[in-house]
Formats: C-alpha cells, sequence, structure tokens
C-alpha cells in the first residue's frame, strides 16, 4: 500500500506574514508538520504543497518533497483545503503513483503527534471509514452559547436549554485543525475530508490551538514551552 502526506503551505498569509516559516520556538512553523510525518514512519513520501520558493527550500530542508508548485488559482485566500489536497492527489497519479491512503497535515499544527496520526491512520482502516481527523471538544457547553443581538443585548443561540444541567447535555467536538486521513477512492468521489463516514481521533484540549492571530501565535508559544518543560 501506498500512503502519502501532503503538507498545504501557502506563502499568502497576511494576518501572520510567513506563518508556515516563521519561527516558533526555536523552528520555522512547518518543520514541526514534517518531523512528526516522518516520526510517524508510514509515510511512504511526504510532500509540500506551496507556491513558495522561500516555503519550498525550507521545507526540503527538513526532509519534505516539492514535485510540483501550486498553481497560483490555488494559493489565494479562498483556496480550501481539499481544493489543494485534490490537486496534489491528481499530479501525483497523473505522474504514476498509485495512492491508498492520504494525510493532509496542516503547517501551523506544532502540537501535532505521531502516535495520533498512527492512530488516525489504523482506525481508517480497521472501520472501512472514508476519513478521519482529529478533533476536540469545547471547554464549555455549546449549547449555552450568546449571541449579542442588533440592540447590544445578550441572547442565548438555545433559550431552551437554560435549565438543563451540563451533564445532560451532548458533548460537542469542532475540528483540531491538524491532520486530516482518507481512503484515495473514496477520496476522489466525495472530494472532500468532512464524510459522513469520517471517524474521530479525539485529541486532549492542551493539544489543540488554532493559529490565526498574533494572540494566537504567543497563546501557543505560551502552552508549547509549558509542555516542554512538564514533558507533556
Amino acid at each position: 500500500m501506498s500512503v502519502v502526506a501532503v503538507i498545504p503551505a501557502r506563502g499568502g498569509s497576511k494576518r501572520i506574514p510567513h506563518k508556515n516559516i516563521k519561527p516558533f520556538c526555536g523552528k520555522p512553523m512547518i518543520a514541526y508538520s514534517i518531523e512528526t510525518a516522518k516520526n510517524a514512519g508510514i509515510f511512504d513520501r511526504i510532500i509540500v504543497s506551496t507556491d513558495s520558493k522561500e516555503i519550498a527550500s525550507i521545507a526540503k530542508d527538513f526532509g519534505a518533497e516539492i514535485p510540483f508548485m501550486r498553481p497560483v488559482e490555488l494559493a489565494d485566500d479562498f483556496a480550501g483545503t481539499d481544493a489543494v489536497i485534490l490537486h496534489a492527489l491528481k499530479w501525483l497519479i497523473k505522474d504514476g503513483e498509485k495512492i491508498d491512503y492520504i494525510c493532509c497535515i496542516y503547517a501551523t499544527a506544532p502540537f501535532v503527534k505521531a502516535e495520533y496520526i498512527i492512530k488516525g491512520y489504523n482506525l481508517l482502516r480497521e472501520k472501512n471509514a472514508a476519513s478521519c481527523f482529529s478533533v476536540t471538544t469545547y471547554p464549555f457547553p455549546i449549547f449555552r452559547s450568546l449571541k449579542i443581538n442588533s440592540q447590544n443585548r445578550l441572547e442565548m443561540f438555545w433559550p431552551e436549554y437554560r435549565e438543563t444541567r451540563s451533564q445532560d447535555l451532548t458533548e460537542a467536538y469542532h475540528d483540531a485543525g491538524q491532520f486530516y486521513w482518507a481512503n484515495v477512492t473514496n477520496y476522489l468521489k466525495e472530494k472532500q475530508f468532512y464524510s459522513k463516514n469520517a471517524v474521530p481521533v479525539v485529541l486532549p484540549r492542551y493539544l489543540v490551538q488554532d493559529i490565526d492571530t498574533i494572540e494566537d501565535w504567543n497563546t501557543a508559544e505560551l502552552m508549547f514551552r509549558a509542555q516542554q518543560l512538564t514533558k507533556v
């Protein structure tokens, strides 16, 4: 079986310039994803999909392949993950590669662990699933969430749950933004990781931090350093 990792890493991040290669606790951000993919020991190829020669050079230094440069139309703010992965997959197939399983690993996932990537691969196969990706729980019941209305007043999204005990509310999960596995045959048909036949790898919340703003970045570095000190 052929198992391939694809790490999407475009060069045009606006909120955090050069986010994918910005130094994070001593290494370019993308290095963590490449090294974790290598440590997993299950990938035949680890490929970075990028439109940036600078990102490509750094990715190669850490052991990834750059068999193609991403086209311009897939390098703007509106290009979705699935479109980028499908482009990489189709390019590889056209180049003669036979791929059974593909894993998208985000370039901005410094907390990603090889053990969870391996767990996702095993679950995908054992459960005969179309896809498998990392999720984590919300730190507060989403059914008690609030919104601010047009009169600057607070309202509950679901007022019917106002008196429901927390332990009686259904646990809710969100995408952890780390990795996404797919059976290639199914993925080429469904063209998305969010399949109805998807299974989860549940991560502890301390390994999950979205990194979209400078505040997110600073929070992630504090979390990362704390974990290094405690050997989590």
